[in-house]
């Protein structure tokens, strides 16, 4: 394992041990749970606001079982505070993938470089034994090609919508 794997991994392990340390943390069921929240999630403070007075000013309003004022303004509390840990956690979340993009892209940039140079030496004779691999590494980017390629969908042949009669 390298160094960086090690090093990943025990990354991995302190993020999800993180998961304890927020309270409320409800993990989605289903990708789209978050999705499906959102609509009602949007309810505007003042409208909550109102909606804990009138339950504690008016008993017939409480519902069994609902949430008592206390309660929705701590939820409430809580949402407004934590709403900024997740954009920055998704700021980390965006840093790393670019750090990633970064270190794929110089490693990507220092082997074509090398591709070209080993093809153009390849040609001269004294450098003939670089050709098995410069053979190779076209391969090697002709699969990556050829699969990107097969990942893209053809778009379906539509047909004309029929033609109206009056």
């Amino acid at each position: 394992m390298s160094v960086h794997s090690e090093s990943a991994q025990t990354r991995i392990e302190e993020i999800r041990g993180l998961r304890e340390k927020f309270p409320n943390l409800v993990i989605p069921t289903s990708p789209r749970a978050s999705q499906r929240l959102s609509r009602v999630a949007s309810v505007p403070s003042p409208f909550v606001e109102l909606f804990a007075v009138s339950i504690k000013n008016n008993p017939l309003l409480a519902r069994s079982g609902g949430l008592d004022p206390d309660q929705i303004r701590d939820l409430k509390d809580y949402a407004e505070a934590y709403a900024p840990v997740a954009d920055e956690l998704e700021a980390l979340a965006a840093f790393v993938r670019h750090s990633v993009a970064v270190a794929r892209h110089k490693v990507g940039s220092e082997a074509l470089a090398t591709y070209v140079v080993a093809g153009r030496l390849s040609k001269l004779p004294q450098h003939a034994d670089l050709a098995p691999h410069v053979a190779d590494m076209k391969r090697a980017l002709r699969v990556r090609r050829k699969a990107k390629e097969d990942a893209e969908p053809n778009p379906a042949p539509t047909t004309p919508p029929p033609i109206a009669t009056l």
